[in-house]
């Protein structure tokens, strides 16, 4: 009997278009309705119904019953980090023919969520300022240490390190940006920064997208804070 690795069922299910789409979907966190999905992936309610239920069924989404509607997420974060893990894998020749990006695909590369944390070219010049001053440590098994210079700094800004509760993956995680392929801060901390970050209205979230917006109080703050300053890209009213 020829063994089959437990990732092949999985393979199989993200191997069509239509629950890609559905998936891609999803991965700013949100829970979506079945109706919703199948016009991201551009088929019919009929098919959307079959892709979710096999998604279900492996193990990629959870439902949630709100009356006689019925929403879809992602099952965990996990899932999200898979995802965003493979969108780094792509053909040499794919990459070499790829056309110019587009003002939304540019504003979407430099700020976004990667599910519940801050990604992009923003998100990954936040974690390394971090640690070029100090407030983080890389740490073996992709996690990074906070210094006792980076609770304090965490603090000054409203955020209790102490108070958070680590994952099985850790309090602070290294993940894999998708466009970037350099890391950006994870974990209950990066969610904690994403959420203080957005409360103060240093960032602004896109409610239609992943897209994230820095408004000019944030570059402010980034440059006082962290020395990142704006590059040429429009700013959030």
């Amino acid at each position: 009997m020829t063994y089959q690795p437990g990732f092949a069922a999985t393979a199989f299910l993200l191997a069509d278009h239509a629950r890609a789409a559905m998936l891609a979907a999803l991965l700013d966190g949100r829970a979506l309705p079945a109706g919703e999905l199948a016009r991201a992936a551009g088929v019919t309610a009929q098919t959307a119904s079959a892709h979710l239920a096999k998604m279900l069924e492996g193990g990629l989404l959870e439902v949630e019953t709100e009356g006689r509607h019925r929403y879809y997420r992602l099952a965990g974060a996990h899932i999200a980090q898979m995802l965003e893990g493979l969108a780094v894998i792509q053909p040499e020749a794919q990459a070499a023919r790829r056309p110019a990006l587009s003002p939304q695909a540019r504003e979407f590369r430099f700020c976004r969520r990667c599910y519940d944390h801050l990604a992009g070219q923003l998100g990954v010049a936040v974690t390394q300022a971090l640690q070029d001053q100090g407030y983080l440590a890389a740490a073996p098994d992709k996690q990074f240490d906070v210094t006792e210079a980076g609770t304090a700094w965490f603090a000054g800004i409203g955020l209790d390190v102490d108070a958070l509760v680590p994952t099985r993956r850790g309090l602070a995680r290294q993940c894999l940006d998708c466009t970037e392929r350099r890391h950006h801060l994870a974990g209950p901390l990066g969610v904690a920064l994403l959420a203080v970050m957005c409360e103060q209205e240093w960032l602004r979230r896109d409610p239609r997208s992943r897209t994230i917006r820095v408004t000019p109080r944030g570059w402010d703050w980034l440059d006082r804070q962290l020395g990142i300053r704006p590059p040429a890209l429009p700013l959030a009213a």
